[in-house]
């Protein structure tokens, strides 16, 4: 019989890439069960351990609460999602949310983009400079239409910005 793969809590933590920590209060707060000890007092921690911590990470880096978190570790892993609607309908909601943040983040990006490329034009404004960039970048993506609210952002000078800066 092969022996089951433990971990020491610092094992545990470096794996995930979280704190030793997070990984007692996660404890603490009920999230994880009381890990197992060695005679020496030291938690032991098994693959099935470092899986929940693992899920309890990523739900974390989608912006879920620890509270928000907490049912979907009373589910099985096996379990079939059809038996647990509410949690189904709350991934939905959740997912709505992140691809909402993701195309916000993009828009954010292409504004920047536009932005930078601005930027490389009024550096220098000859229109053979244009064409030769415009030449090299043939083959990359178009730049997504901005705005005019968010063309003028940045379009104002900052001199409010500038004046509490110089005044340090």
């Amino acid at each position: 019989m092969k022996a089951e793969l433990t971990f020491t809590i610092k094992q545990a933590a470096d794996t995930i890439g979280i704190s030793e920590d997070t990984i007692r209060y996660y404890e603490k707060i009920a999230l994880l069960p009381r890990a197992d000890r060695k005679a020496n007092g030291h938690r032991v921690y098994r693959q099935r351990d470092i899986d929940t911590i693992r899920l309890i990470s990523c739900m974390k880096k989608t912006g879920m609460s620890l509270e928000e978190i907490r049912p979907f570790l009373a589910v099985s892993a096996d379990a079939d999602p059809a038996e647990y609607p509410e949690l189904v309908d709350s991934l939905r909601n959740h997912r709505e949310n992140i691809v909402s943040q993701i195309a916000s983040l993009q828009q954010v990006v292409d504004f920047i983009d536009m932005k930078l490329e601005e930027g490389r034009y009024r550096r220098d404004c000859s229109v053979e400079s244009r064409n030769e960039y415009s030449e090299i970048t043939m083959g990359e993506p178009q730049l997504k239409p901005v705005s005019p609210a968010e063309r003028g952002y940045f379009s104002a000078p900052a001199k409010a910005g500038k004046s509490s800066a110089s005044a340090r």
